[in-house]
């Protein structure tokens, strides 16, 4: 018999012995190898029961008494998921050792570099309101500085904080997993992994929580768990980014108004058929959605003029944490519009302006967006009809 036939029976009979293993296995395969290993085995610890990771708020955030992370969601990069919650996307990407422009997997776990509160820097329904007081149609417009609003405290998840780990060089799923004793799959479930359940140098995990008391360990045994804890994030405001939902409510419908909008003696009249004019000649990046996202978000080129969409008073200018200004200008009947994520403001509170009259400009960069909104009093509606 030639070499190479020998060789191939054993090839055939290794399979063959490999098949009636497993075919023997009354247990879950351990293929991580955890088996009787020179009389040690970490199975049936790995293998113990952990509880469901806690559900995220409308923008896929998890909170924790000294940290917080974001879910992604379905199709998300990470210039996305900052967008959502509110970050720069270049310090989130640094922070999780990604680029920008990376696809997210659905579930996948990011984790924030400071609080991002429970939503908006700015509450624009707040500004929206005030602005409703303080600047009357005619007269009487009070022109002192508004506050930016303040971000509510997310609301803590309940139960056990679990630890958050930082992928060290070298280390993978498997080994975690041992490290801290729960099942590679539940880290995989609670991480968004993948099927191969790859991990990255400087990714960071949430250890899934056990359901039963975890087993006493040595201080020797310890001692690299305390290592790998991650230092708590720092505190820190988010830029203005509309509210989301995950199950956003259902649109709001708003008939187009059969009255005339406001014209004042002060606007030279432009031909139009539409009750608001686009205040930016661009893309629309992003449509109304109620509880979601209040308004649409037009991007252009930076620097593009952002103009009125109806002649009104300049009733609020105010700015997020970032200093990053939104405008508020009031128009007939309580109906109100917002500008926010703009650049070079070129009015003033109090000022009468005409549609179509320059307000500011685009920002330059990837935030050459301007973020428009339509609000009937305190509550937003859907531009579009007014636009049409």
């Amino acid at each position: 018999m030639s070499a190479v036939s020998k060789s191939a029976m054993r090839r055939c009979a290794t399979g063959v012995a490999a098949l009636a293993i497993l075919a023997g296995c009354e247990g879950p395969l351990d293929y991580d190898l955890r088996g009787q290993v020179g009389g040690f085995s970490t199975t049936d610890a790995v293998q113990s029961a952990t509880t469901s990771r806690p559900s995220p708020d409308s923008r896929g955030v998890i909170t924790y008494p000294n940290y917080q992370v974001v879910v992604a969601r379905r199709g998300d990069t990470v210039r996305d998921v900052a967008a959502r919650v509110g970050l720069p996307e270049g310090e989130l990407s640094r922070f999780n050792g990604l680029q920008t422009t990376d696809t997210l997997r659905e579930g996948e776990v990011l984790a924030l570099p400071r609080s991002v509160g429970a939503g908006s820097g700015v509450d624009i329904a707040s500004v929206a309101g005030a602005a409703i007081d303080q600047a009357p149609e005619t007269g009487g417009v009070r022109t002192t500085t508004l506050e930016p609003a303040k971000p509510a405290p997310a609301p803590v998840a309940s139960g056990p904080e679990p630890v958050r780990h930082k992928v060290k060089r070298g280390e993978t799923a498997y080994t975690i997993s041992r490290l801290y004793q729960v099942p590679v799959e539940s880290l995989a479930e609670w991480n968004g992994l993948g099927s191969d359940f790859a991990v990255r140098e400087g990714q960071f995990l949430l250890i899934p929580v056990k359901n039963q008391s975890a087993p006493r360990q040595s201080a020797a045994a310890a001692a690299p768990v305390a290592a790998t804890e991650v230092t708590e994030p720092g505190q820190g405001s988010p830029t203005p980014t509309p509210p989301s939902a995950t199950q956003p409510l259902p649109d709001e419908k708003v008939a187009p108004r059969a009255e005339a909008p406001d014209v004042t003696a002060e606007a030279p009249t432009n031909t139009r058929s539409t009750a608001l004019s686009l205040p930016v000649s661009g893309t629309i990046i992003r449509g109304y959605k109620k509880g979601k996202n209040e308004g649409i978000d037009i991007a252009a080129a930076p620097g593009t003029a952002v103009t009125a969409a109806e002649a009104g008073t300049v009733a609020a200018i105010t700015a997020d944490a970032d200093q990053v200004p939104i405008i508020v200008v009031k128009h007939k009947n309580d109906l109100l519009t917002v500008y926010a994520n703009v650049d070079g403001i070129t009015v003033k509170k109090g000022d009468r302006v005409r549609r179509g009259q320059k307000l500011a400009q685009l920002r330059g960069g990837d935030d050459a967006y301007v973020h428009f909104e339509v609000r009937k009093g305190f509550e937003s509606v859907d531009p579009d009809p007014y636009l049409k």
